[in-house]
């Protein structure tokens, strides 16, 4: 796999991601505890990202 498909792949579960952790913030007993590891996953994606982008460069 090249390092933009990796990109491509990364920045969809990231999309993913963002898109579940707004769905559980809007039920009235939304899972803090789920949301923060939502939340600390999509962090680990952004940073791969970041680092696979900075070496394609």
């Amino acid at each position: 796999m090249t390092i933009e498909a990796r990109i491509r792949e990364l920045g969809n579960r990231h999309r993913n991601l963002d898109e579940t952790i707004q769905r559980e913030m809007t039920h009235p007993a939304a899972d803090s505890l789920r949301v923060r590891e939502l939340k600390q996953q999509k962090l680990r994606l952004k940073e791969q990202i970041t680092s696979l982008e900075a070496r394609a460069h």
